[in-house]
């Protein structure tokens, strides 16, 4: 076995190969740029190597910089994760040559299957069912214009060395695919070094299901089942699962022995993913092969118990799997959300800052039975950059069901507690209440059909707000009894906490009675109805673990004035505890109104301007381009949200801007 490994990685995919390094007894190499020299990675690691300054196409994606890390620390093998070089063929070639094992397929299969023009016509060559596409090099956008109106709008503009959603774009008009294919280039070149484009039809109302393979260099090869992954915003993955609550046994076998068959027919080795759409009848179609290991690896480790890295690494040492087919079952229900630097209430714009809280929840065998995992590259303290995917963690869960796998989910995002930074955490947490998701009746399409005009909080229903209210009512009774100690006044052992109480949250206002006891407190609403409330939760705590009626309750708190902050379940919520007098009074104040900025174009994310499109004195129209930004490897245009005449352009291209900074005035 292998004394040493390279990771050429970074976050939290080179700390998951440390972990199972580790493990088996292997030293690590972690490798740097400028703004990873803290990183969790590089902590974890054995031996660290600095390899150059931030952008990726300037440290992580140059060849010679890894080889020359290798010949420093004498490491014998190359894991490269995902993303960055995991799929270059030259990288594999090179280290080839230099004697040091890839932990990975041979370079003729990632040539093969890793190009998605490729790998197309092979599968194409071999009978599979592919979506209609046009699989040659296009030239620019005129071409791209054309091609797009020959195939039917819509269509899907991706870079061929692409992944991870990067270098992807929807077009419906001949306006989209020339700015989708400017895009999806400039992405391509700076995330991959390739800056190749391919345009297929997009199939609407698509199930992405994709089957996990593992093959060996003697002739083995076996499926690990499928994970669901229709959940995607801006065809970036969201959430995962496994497996598929849409799969019956004859799909999954037919899926899996032809993603076995393709796998064997390029003489493939290593772990790897065979990615396919799935029609409401279970058809299915061959998207493309992912030539390394996959983001949502986990759920595929949780219901096989199978550690894909270790495998990994095993099969590159030259050892035949250790289990067949038939060993493979499907033991219970997996869930990963990934949480992202991403601001939901801002349309998912990137987030960069430094982390001042974060507090994941506890990792292995919950009460409930279930299993809690949090595969992560971050650490309190530390700072999310804008040279690199916004990725902070991937937190999965596993139960007996998948109703308790999602019920795992709901306590452990409630449970996370991440500050500093925008995140995804209120939207992943709504979308495991979302009955439509609940049911299993997914589509790639579901972000975009269910938050049309994008995500403003959950709306919580009436017995989770009544959950929350007697919540509200029992840690403020508790908060209450703290300040009348620290009063300071003579009379403090005499004063008393009221019972009666108003609590006021998302528009409702309930009224409620505090029946207290030495264990907790039973709070009775207006129409007889009562809840249990028990906790050890003390005033200044952000985090209350509570019980209400049996059930376990997690809520982020924080004060305000006459109440609490309290996110749970996607919402975040100002819940106001009054006396009855007092919330009499608060209904005759007046609400404080935002600022217009209706006249501004405003940065919405940190990023970097890579283009203004318009002029001073121009008249724009609803739905033009107006400037493009880039963060987080990721271009962003910005549109006019109506007509009307650009006064003043406050920012030029290469301008480095803030948040809510300004672009443009109109008149």
């Amino acid at each position: 076995m292998f004394k040493k490994i390279l990771i050429a990685n970074r976050g939290e995919i080179a700390c998951r190969v440390i972990k199972s390094a580790r493990k088996m007894g292997i030293k690590t190499v972690a490798v740097y740029s400028d703004a990873d020299r803290n990183a969790l990675h590089v902590k974890m690691a054995d031996e660290a190597v600095h390899i150059g300054p931030p952008p990726a196409n300037q440290s992580y994606i140059v060849i010679d910089k890894i080889m020359e890390a290798i010949r420093q620390t004498g490491a014998e093998a190359v894991h490269p994760g995902y993303g960055f070089l995991s799929e270059n063929m030259n990288f594999a070639a090179a280290l080839e040559a230099a004697g040091v094992v890839f932990v990975g397929p041979p370079s003729p299969a990632i040539e093969a299957m890793g190009d998605k023009i490729t790998s197309k016509k092979l599968a194409m060559e071999a009978g599979v069912s592919t979506v209609p596409g046009y699989m040659g090099l296009i030239a620019d956008a005129d071409e791209a214009v054309k091609i797009s109106g020959q195939i039917g709008y819509p269509v899907m503009i991706k870079a061929s060395a692409g992944g991870g959603g990067k270098g992807m774009r929807i077009a419906w008009n001949d306006q989209e695919a020339r700015e989708g294919f400017e895009s999806s280039k400039n992405e391509a070149a700076n995330s991959f070094g390739d800056d190749r484009i391919f345009i297929e039809k997009f199939v609407t109302q698509p199930r992405h299901i994709e089957i996990q393979v593992l093959a060996d260099k003697h002739g083995n090869c076996v499926y690990l089942h499928e994970r669901e992954c229709s959940i995607q915003r801006r065809n970036q993955k969201v959430i995962e699962e496994a497996p598929s609550p849409f799969l019956d046994a004859a799909t999954r076998k037919a899926m899996g022995e032809q993603a076995c068959a393709l796998a064997k027919a390029v003489g493939y080795t290593s772990a790897g993913t065979v990615e396919f759409i799935v029609d409401g009848n279970r058809n299915f179609y061959f998207l493309e092969m992912n030539t390394r290991l996959q983001v949502e690896h986990p759920v595929t480790e949780l219901i096989t118990g199978v550690d894909l890295v270790e495998q990994m690494i095993r099969v590159a040492n030259g050892e035949p799997l250790p289990f067949k087919q038939e060993d493979l079952k499907i033991n219970g229900w997996a869930m990963e959300s990934r949480l992202y630097a991403e601001d939901p209430y801002r349309n998912f714009l990137p987030s960069i800052g430094r982390l001042t809280r974060y507090r994941p929840p506890v990792e292995g065998a919950t009460p409930r039975g279930g299993i809690v995992r949090n595969d992560t590259g971050v650490f309190e303290g530390g700072e999310i950059s804008m040279f690199y995917d916004p990725m902070i963690a991937k937190l999965c869960t596993w139960g007996e069901t998948r109703d308790k796998a999602i019920e795992e989910m709901r306590l452990a995002l409630d449970t996370f507690e991440v500050e500093g930074i925008g995140h995804n955490l209120p939207f992943v947490g709504a979308v495991m209440d979302h009955p439509r998701f609940v049911s299993g009746n997914i589509t790639t399409a579901f972000i975009a059909e269910e938050y049309p005009e994008g995500f403003q909080g959950a709306v919580l229903d009436e017995a989770t707000l009544r959950k929350v209210a007697a919540s509200a009512a029992a840690m403020n009774r508790v908060a209450e009894i703290r300040r009348t100690r620290i009063s300071g006044t003579m009379d403090n052992h005499t004063r008393r906490v009221g019972d009666d109480w108003v609590v006021a949250v998302q528009g409702q206002a309930f009224a409620v009675r505090i029946v207290a006891d030495a264990q907790g407190s039973t709070v009775v609403f207006e129409d007889g109805a009562k809840l249990r409330v028990e906790s050890d939760w003390t005033p200044g705590q952000p985090l209350a673990r509570l019980g209400v009626n049996g059930e376990p309750v997690v809520i982020k708190t924080a004060k305000i004035p006459m109440g609490f902050r309290m996110r749970l379940r996607g919402a975040d919520l100002k819940v106001f505890v009054r006396t009855p007098r007092a919330h009499q009074l608060a209904g005759l104040m007046l609400e404080k109104l935002p600022p217009d900025t209706s006249k501004y174009l405003l940065c919405p994310m940190p990023g970097l301007v890579v283009k203004i499109a318009v002029e001073e004195g121009q008249e724009v129209q609803e739905g033009q381009a107006l400037a493009t930004v880039e963060a987080m490897k990721m271009e962003n245009i910005l549109k006019a949200e109506r007509r009307g005449v650009v006064k003043a352009i406050k920012a030029s291209p290469g301008a480095s801007l803030r948040v809510d900074d300004v672009i443009m005035e109109f008149e």
